[in-house]
């Protein structure tokens, strides 16, 4: 028998936007209840990176990302754990003169949003940091980035959501979205569940409910390429990165170094997995940067399904075609740092119809607007 259930809102996604969203929604009162396909933050929000980082970001992004940044400090006060996040600093890395311009003119653009940047030549950087390689000429350090494990501090907000009051369902993948007129119908294979509200978090499968609704979108499917080594004496206190985006990598405590870059292969719409070719390419450059990892056994690759839009930008924003829908998704594997951030603006919105952060560049209408048109 199919169970019945009335909520205010339900949230589609179980990831750490669609946890954190629940998380806010009930700090502000409101009924909230989260359908996850399978179990709370074991997708692209368990199986990132774990960077904490806002440099880098778009100046459209910071606001939101600087808003998020506050609620990293306060981790155990919000979710009860501070899964293993270190404001240990952020460094991007430049291996030609062009990629430390580039660095430099984004220090600029950037001076008055909070970041402290600083920018070091080759001969400051190599003094101050363990990196190696005649290429490396310069970086930016953003000393209060961090990084945290993902596969603790995702379900950690699914799990505080729950504790102050929400409907946390896992295994239940949505069979379809319909609006009756009055309220939203959400069916999984064991519930029927109307609500005023629908909060479509769904990842990389976000694009299909946007399309079911009316408003498709040019998303596509990303998989990282990641990998993590033994573990190794601690020689890396922050996280790297490089110009260009070819190589990023940090070291855990316990000594193991987690690293990505490139793609990786989509199995089908649920499973994604390493290529063999990326990982080879990634070694050598890792050995470069880092001369410490020469003789490092790799003891694990993966990889998972991630939502990435043309303009690199997420849609967060109510729909334009559907009062009551609310759509947080593609956010092209960068979006764990984003995600308490984006939690309190998408409570915030339904709640008083407004985001005070600025979210305008990240409206569903940017790409609606333009299929009406083609």
């Amino acid at each position: 028998m199919v169970k019945q259930l009335a909520t205010e809102v339900v949230v589609i996604g179980g990831g750490i936007m669609g946890a954190s969203t629940a998380l806010f929604l009930r700090k502000r009162g409101i009924q909230v209840v989260v359908v996850e396909r399978d179990l709370c933050g074991s997708r692209s929000s368990g199986v990132n990176f774990g960077g904490v980082r806002r440099q880098g970001r778009s100046l459209a992004m910071l606001p939101l990302s600087q808003r998020s940044h506050q609620h990293w400090g306060r981790l155990t006060e919000l979710i009860g754990t501070e899964a293993e996040y270190e404001r240990s600093g952020h460094f991007k890395i430049a291996r030609s003169q062009a990629d430390m311009e580039s660095l430099v003119r984004y220090a600029e653009k950037t001076r008055d949003c909070g970041l402290d940047l600083q920018l070091l030549d080759g001969a400051e950087l190599h003094k101050r940091f363990p990196v190696g390689g005649a290429k490396v000429v310069g970086g930016s350090f953003c000393p209060d980035d961090g990084q945290a494990n993902p596969r603790l501090l995702s379900p950690a907000f699914a799990t505080a959501a729950a504790r102050a009051g929400a409907q946390v369902f896992e295994h239940s993948p949505v069979l379809d979205v319909a609006h009756n007129g009055q309220r939203f119908v959400v069916r999984t294979p064991e519930m029927e569940i109307r609500a005023n509200v629908v909060v479509n978090a769904a990842g990389a499968w976000a694009g299909q409910f946007a399309e079911q609704c009316g408003e498709p979108v040019p998303m596509r499917i990303r998989p990282p390429a990641m990998g993590v080594t033994e573990p190794l004496p601690f020689f890396l206190h922050w996280s790297l990165g490089v110009e260009g985006g070819s190589i990023y990598c940090r070291q855990v405590r316990r000594g193991n170094v987690v690293f990505g870059g490139g793609p990786g292969l989509v199995l089908d719409d649920t499973r994604a997995r390493n290529r063999h070719t990326t990982v080879w390419a990634q070694l050598p450059q890792l050995v470069e940067l880092l001369p410490q990892l020469k003789n490092a056994q790799l003891i694990r690759t993966w990889s998972g399904n991630e939502g990435a839009l043309p303009d690199h930008e997420p849609i967060i924003s109510a729909s334009s075609r559907l009062a009551g829908l609310y759509h947080a998704f593609g956010f092209a594997g960068g979006g764990f740092q984003l995600g308490p951030g984006v939690g309190d603006v998408m409570a915030e919105l339904i709640a008083q119809g407004r985001s005070s952060t600025p979210i305008d560049a990240f409206r569903i209408d940017r790409f609606t607007d333009l299929a009406c048109s083609t």
